[in-house]
């Protein structure tokens, strides 16, 4: 049997095996979604969304993870995803069908199905749960990018007035930098890796996903608060490390902010007022410097700002994202428009960084 159409990747899985589960409703500014799971995997999912749990309502999609089912006719030579400048390594492949898309992960096995009829996480998903927690988030920022939100790269924090997304280059410390601002008290989470922004007026709106940092050892290093998140020989062993090894470490693990820095510490939306864009570097004798620049005349930082949707985004046609398609410049620069965006130059200084943004939220009224 071949695999053409939804119809044919449906009548190879047992849906029936989560139709009896009690859902997990979450909720994300606008965007209401059905979960369906169950076992242990279920129970984690909720421990881990705890944050995005909302009442039983009209959903906009329903997602149910099949854990363990696997696809019994066989899948055409799979079309491997190009990725983003910079990226190495194989990640995603892709089979078209006539009115959707599998998605594959070559380093898991997990599989998912994307498309207007049925939108479905299969094979080992119990194995690699944080696989399905994006394939969630995956249609938080489907729906949004299709009324006009853009994705940018980017962490975020707010006090509800202000809020500063913060983005740079993979590895350039966004996470530990948003984190460390959290330690001011007046503070909340927004989001760690993916933040959706849409022109608004005096500011444009932000929108984060429930989406927990997933952070380096680097990260839990450099800040006493989650040296708990390691034990004491483990610590000792990173503090060893030569700081290139320790910056390059292929090793994370996910921070949960409500065990960190206690609850109701987490807010989604909120108006975008401030973007720092990281371009620091390591090994410079150079001061850390934060200095506003005019984003349409950086096409590198705005580079480093846009990410594109990726291999799972259907737009409200129907039709999927080409393997090379990308972000619009000009519809980030207009949906960024009013915001405060600074480039940080110099040298890597998160004490330098967050003392900034101490000034930055302790400075008053926003504009």
């Amino acid at each position: 049997m071949s695999l053409t159409c939804v119809a044919d990747v449906v009548a190879q899985l047992d849906r029936g095996a989560v139709a009896s589960a009690a859902p997990l409703w979450l909720q994300v500014g606008p965007y209401r979604l059905k979960l369906l799971c169950e076992g242990p995997l279920r129970e984690e999912l909720r421990v881990y969304f705890h944050e995005a749990l909302g009442r039983e309502g009209l959903a906009d999609v329903v997602v149910e993870v099949l854990d363990g089912q696997a696809l019994t006719a066989d899948v055409p030579p799979w079309v491997e995803w190009a990725r983003e400048p910079g990226k190495t390594g194989r990640k995603d492949a892709i089979h078209a069908l006539s009115d959707g898309r599998l998605v594959h992960k070559l380093r898991t096995g997990v599989t998912f199905l994307q498309s207007e009829a049925a939108v479905i996480a299969f094979g080992p998903c119990a194995q690699h749960p944080n696989q399905v927690v994006n394939f969630v988030n995956t249609q938080i920022l489907n729906m949004a990018q299709r009324q006009g939100w853009q994705m940018c790269h980017a962490a975020a924090v707010t006090d509800g007035a202000r809020t500063l997304a913060i983005a740079g280059l993979s590895g350039g410390g966004k996470s530990t930098s948003v984190l460390r601002m959290m330690d001011l008290p007046a503070l909340s989470f927004v989001t760690n890796d993916r933040l959706l922004v849409r022109a608004a007026t005096p500011f444009p709106e932000a929108l984060g996903i429930p989406k927990e940092p997933r952070i380096n050892p680097g990260t839990i290093l450099h800040n006493a608060r989650l040296h708990p998140m390691l034990g004491a020989e483990r610590l000792a062993a990173l503090r060893a490390m030569p700081q290139a090894q320790l910056w390059h470490l292929e090793e994370k693990y996910d921070l949960i902010v409500r065990e960190i820095y206690g609850s109701g510490r987490v807010r989604y939306g909120a108006p975008l007022t401030d973007f720092w864009v990281l371009n620091w570097q390591r090994d410079t004798p150079e001061a850390t410097r934060i200095e506003q620049v005019d984003l349409a005349q950086r096409p590198d930082l705005l580079g480093a700002i846009m990410k594109s949707p990726g291999p799972f985004y259907q737009g409200a046609d129907g039709v999927f994202l080409s393997n090379h398609g990308g972000p619009v410049a000009a519809d980030y620069l207009s949906a960024l428009a009013g915001v405060r965006v600074c480039e940080v130059s110099g040298r890597v200084d998160f004490d330098a960084l967050m003392q900034a943004g101490g000034d930055l939220f302790g400075g008053g009224a926003v504009g």
